[in-house]
């Protein structure tokens, strides 16, 4: 038996196409303290928690260094072995490059790929790989999604770095994936008849159900026929879904999240996005509460790059339960830095017929922002910006325009402690605008606060935030963050106005 030559061509066998970068877990805290300057924080512990090493694949990695460091050709021993064989039992014909591999089968990839079988088959000529059985997958290679998986039938051609797997179990990236049969191709994944969800129970809490799911790495992940199951129960269904994935692609709650405040009563809120051709969406923000009944949104919106542009109608409302109803409004918005450097900038325009505090008015608001990128030094993080901005009323003939000016400040002490601090100032308020909405009533203010980790599942945190203009204290709220293994409970006490808010949501992802 030639083990070297066998373990050569075993080398691109193990690679998989990747399911490169899952759609990223976001939260976002309802504030009007500021405390949202900590979601990027808390956002990357949860990266953290989720991407943890198994045993598995922390031996995985340990061996795949140590077959770096150890293993050597014959030939030329200055050079690394690709790929360790091992098995109880190997056979191998020169005549006709066929292989046989019995008993706990095990392929390492020096990339760290692991490949494991009790009966392996192939042949180097063709350059096929099977295992007729039960076959388990391990993929820890840097800057690839993490992906373990238990399967049958498993085929492989290493020279054409296509394959296929059946009745397959596991988990890519943070996603539990099911699927009848995996094919796989040099830029893609394609699973027939499968499910995926981020809740890790036997019984999901909730899943997605679909013909056929299309993985492109780094992309979008496309599924056709598509269920949204709650506790085992259809939710709704259609027929073409996509979603961004990877670094940076804008994600929206698939599922609904449910709560109760003091002044909106029970609510259920659910945002639902619907692609009509590259680049347009037509997208459903609905909001529906016990004490104003329907209050939901909708936008036709044209996306390239940075900009972003469209037409909007309903209701709205801001962090101080303040409403507005745009009857409709268009937008236009433009973000980009000034190229070759960390400044960015932005413009915003928006024109429509808006109602609120019982009148009707043509409103028009047009801005322009100046920014930088977050500076980061010593676990601390800065945000810079200032902007100056106009605001048109029919209604009164009004007009206001002036500066305003951002500078917020977080510390991310360690796993469990953060905190932020930030100044505001904006020359627009609602003394001197027609409208309460998005704004305050007055102009200088200091935010402040901080979060507390008690464990994987508990989290406690105080926002606050100082009127300059008046001297007082205008909030102090106390927020209670709960992990259940498939969704969150946020509990928020706004003390200085004595109101409670507790909201229910699925696993953000």
């Amino acid at each position: 038996m030639n083990k070297q030559r066998l373990a050569g061509l075993v080398t691109a066998a193990l690679f998989l196409p990747l399911l490169g970068g899952t759609a990223s877990a976001e939260y976002h805290a309802d504030s009007d303290t500021g405390i949202n300057a900590l979601d990027y924080i808390e956002n990357q512990h949860r990266s953290e928690r989720e991407n943890r090493l198994t045993e598995e694949q922390k031996k995985l990695l340990a061996d795949a260094k140590a077959m770096e460091k150890n293993l050597r050709h014959p030939v030329d021993p200055k050079k690394a072995a690709p790929v360790a064989f091992e098995g109880e039992e190997l056979t191998y014909d020169e005549r006709d490059g066929s292989f046989i591999a019995k008993g706990k089968v095990d392929i390492l990839q020096m990339d760290a790929h692991r490949f494991q079988g009790e009966e392996v088959t192939g042949n180097t000529k063709s350059q096929d790989v099977n295992i007729p059985d039960k076959s388990h997958i391990l993929q820890m290679t840097p800057g690839q999604v993490r992906v373990t998986l238990d399967g049958y039938k498993a085929h492989y051609n290493y020279g054409t770095k296509t394959g296929s797997l059946e009745d397959v179990k596991g988990k890519a990236g943070s996603h539990y994936i099911i699927g009848k049969r995996f094919e796989f191709y040099p830029d893609r994944i394609v699973v027939y008849n499968g499910t995926e969800t981020k809740c890790g129970a036997k019984k999901p809490d909730y899943h997605l159900a679909a013909d056929k799911i299309v993985y492109y790495p780094n992309q979008k992940i496309v599924m056709d026929h598509v269920k949204f199951y709650i506790r085992g129960q259809v939710l709704f269904s259609r027929k073409h879904y996509e979603a961004g994935v990877g670094e940076g692609a804008g994600q929206k709650h698939v599922f609904p999240r449910v709560g109760y405040t003091s002044d909106d009563g029970a609510y259920l809120k659910w945002d639902l996005s619907f692609p009509l051709r590259k680049n347009l969406a037509a997208n459903a923000n609905i909001f529906v509460n016990t004490k104003d009944s329907w209050r939901s949104n909708y936008d036709l919106t044209w996306r390239h790059g940075g900009m972003k542009t469209g037409v909007t109608y309903g209701h709205f409302e801001d962090s101080n339960d303040n409403w507005i109803k745009k009857e409709p409004s268009a937008f236009w918005k433009y973000n980009d830095h000034i190229d070759g450097t960390h400044f960015t900038y932005g413009l915003s325009a928006e024109y429509g017929r808006w109602y609120g505090n019982g009148v009707h008015s043509n409103h028009g608001e047009y801005s322009v922002s100046l920014g930088y990128d977050p500076i980061k030094f010593h676990r601390y993080t800065l945000y810079l910006q200032t902007g100056y901005g106009i605001t048109r009323e029919s209604y009164d003939n009004s007009r206001v325009s002036g500066m305003r000016g951002d500078a917020v400040l977080t510390k991310d002490f360690n796993d469990r402690w953060a905190a932020y601090a930030g100044y505001h100032y904006n020359k627009k308020n609602q003394a001197n605008s027609l409208f309460d909405f998005d704004n305050d009533n007055y102009s200088k203010k200091l935010e402040g606060g901080f979060s507390y980790r008690i464990d994987d599942i508990n989290r406690l945190a105080v926002g606050t935030r100082y009127d300059l203009d008046h001297k007082r204290w205008r909030n102090i709220d106390y927020y209670w963050y709960h992990d259940l293994h498939c969704s969150q409970i946020i509990l928020r006490y706004k003390s200085r106005d004595n109101k409670w808010n507790i909201r229910w949501q699925f696993t953000p992802w």
